[in-house]
């Protein structure tokens, strides 16, 4: 779902970050946006007992320095990964894990394309060591290289806790084969090279002709042998299926040793995007106030969609999220809600959007929905960060009916929402005492659910 969407953009100057989220307007409007100074943290906090605040931008007290004039940092020289190889890779990292943003993106942006990095680092590095994954200690050298150079380029120093990233992610984990000779002796070389060498972007979710192959290629590494597995009787145990799971790794990196470098991050995004759009990412509270107020017939409207917008209001505060995602959050909340005896349809009574579900911003508090496709943060000298945002129309919530699963897009018995003809772009750039102007244009959606 690569169409046409919005850029978000925080300028830079020599004394300090500019955290920057512009106001989203609707089709062809323009907009002119103050920034005021602030020591404040860009942390909004969820609280049940208070109204959610305008999420603002904010000026944070340390220079812009890492991205204009990097210093390399003082690594322990006993990791042997090669980073000058991956690194483009590296800055990219940076920028899509940057500072105060990465636990908004983590899920989508973030966490993705470190890992993919991780991944290409020790994939490369098995070209000449043989190996495809190190031991603990040397794990745990490469683990602080590896954030000392992303902090030293302006990542966030806490990735280790945001994306889950620890030494074992280096190491072969829970399967038994980490070289790289033992893993050509049992897999289908051919056969993964030809189902992973070009991901189909649209359908790969659905197909799963390369995820299906490298599952199968991390059996027989799990087994030990060149022997398919069944996965039926003692083959189906936990302990089993976990080494499966870890060999599924080892496979990812041999592949990025065999693939063109150009594609080869294309390749494990997209395979990671599977899984990123299938589930919703944001955690939700107790509804119980929603369950009094729009229970059986809604004898008071107001008082049902106050409590809704009220609960809402709490979602948005979380993380900035995909339109498939966001699809799937709607689902998981109406099939709660529906739980509750509330049969009527309160996303239609109480107006309630997809992007209403992902991280609200600005002072008229307009949702940014990140597209389902992977995509980077960018950074440019002159008009700092920026990413892309989609849908910025009021697509409406799909109330759940039956089994239904809305975020599924390989369904195609599913009725999806309808859809405007067109979305808008935004585009839009702040510095330091200046506000400029955010012009917003049509374009034509060319796809939305393809599968």
């Amino acid at each position: 779902m690569e169409n046409g969407g919005r850029h978000w953009r925080s300028g830079a100057s020599c004394i300090g970050y500019l955290f920057i989220f512009l106001f989203f307007l609707q089709p062809a409007a323009i907009a002119k946006i103050n920034v005021d100074e602030s020591n404040g943290v860009f942390l909004p906090e969820i609280s049940p007992s208070k109204a959610p605040q305008p999420f603002m931008p904010f000026l944070a007290p340390s220079p812009l320095g890492p991205f204009s004039n990097v210093i390399s940092p003082k690594l322990s020289g006993l990791c042997s990964l090669n980073f000058s190889a991956a690194e483009s890779m590296i800055k990219t990292t940076a920028i899509d894990c940057w500072t105060s943003l990465a636990p908004f993106l983590a899920n989508v942006i973030c966490c993705p394309q470190l890992h993919a990095t991780m991944t290409i680092l020790l994939g490369q590095s098995s070209k000449s060591s043989g190996a495809l994954a190190m031991d603990t200690a040397q794990a745990n050298h490469c683990l602080s290289d590896l954030q000392k150079l992303l902090s030293s380029q302006g990542a966030n120093d806490e990735l280790g806790e945001i994306c889950s990233l620890k030494a074992s992610n280096f190491t072969r984990g829970s399967c038994p084969i980490g070289d790289v000779d033992r893993v050509e002796s049992l897999v289908d070389s051919k056969q993964l090279l030809t189902a992973c060498k070009r991901v189909d972007s649209v359908n790969e979710c659905c197909t799963q002709i390369c995820q299906n192959a490298i599952t199968e290629a991390a059996r027989r590494l799990a087994l030990g042998s060149g022997q398919a597995l069944e996965m039926g009787g003692a083959l189906a145990l936990p302990e089993h299926l976990y080494r499966v799971d870890g060999c599924k790794s080892i496979v990812m990196r041999w592949l990025t040793s065999r693939l063109d470098l150009s594609s080869v991050k294309q390749v494990l995004r997209r395979i990671s995007n599977c899984n990123v759009n299938s589930a919703c990412p944001l955690v939700f509270p107790d509804a119980k106030r929603v369950g009094q107020d729009c229970a059986d017939d809604i004898s008071n409207r107001t008082a049902c969609c106050a409590a809704m917008d009220g609960y809402v209001s709490h979602l948005q505060k979380q993380s900035f999220i995909t339109n498939l995602q966001a699809l799937g959050c709607a689902s998981q909340l109406g099939r709660q809600l529906q739980e509750m005896n509330i049969s009527a349809n309160v996303y239609s009574l109480c107006h309630v959007t997809l992007k209403d579900f992902s991280l609200q911003v600005g002072s008229q508090e307009s949702g940014c929905l990140l597209p389902s496709l992977p995509s980077d943060a960018t950074f440019d000298q002159f008009s700092g960060i920026s990413f892309t945002c989609d849908l910025n129309d009021n697509i409406p919530a799909p109330w759940p009916s039956g089994s239904e699963l809305p975020s599924s897009s390989c369904n195609k018995s599913i009725t999806l929402p309808a859809l405007p003809a067109a979305t808008s772009g935004q585009s839009g750039e702040i510095k330091k005492y200046m506000g400029l102007g955010v012009i917003l244009q049509s374009i034509i959606i060319l796809l939305w659910f393809l599968c």
